[in-house]
């Protein structure tokens, strides 16, 4: 696929394409004959898994160290696995804080919120 397909079908932006691959979160994309990039299905698989991850509120400097783990082999799964219990912790935190504030939403539209 090219960069402008992986775009599309992830709705990314090409140049946050190419800033994950520069900064090592992409595994290396192939170039075709006229040096485009040419995004093969481990490559596409990567955008999305990096995708969900930030999508999960992962910051850059949490994903570079992720990659990094895993590129080291198997003998860092406990430290990649700590990696994802701090998100999913940070993620629950973020969902109770959303709950929250729905509830008061709510609360203020059935008008038992008053001004004093």
């Amino acid at each position: 696929m090219t960069i402008d397909e992986v775009s599309k079908k992830f709705n990314l932006t090409k140049d946050t394409l190419r800033y994950w691959e520069r900064i090592g979160l992409l595994p290396e994309i192939q170039r075709n004959q006229s040096g485009y990039r040419d995004y093969d299905e481990h490559a596409v698989n990567w955008v999305y898994y990096i995708m969900v991850l930030r999508k999960a509120g992962m910051s850059i400097e949490s994903l570079s160290e992720f990659v990094k783990l895993l590129r080291e082999g198997d003998q860092t799964i406990a430290a990649r696995k700590s990696l994802f219990i701090e998100q999913r912790d940070a993620l629950i935190e973020r969902r109770d804080n959303i709950n929250k504030t729905l509830r008061y939403l709510v609360a203020g539209e059935l008008g038992n919120i008053s001004a004093t």
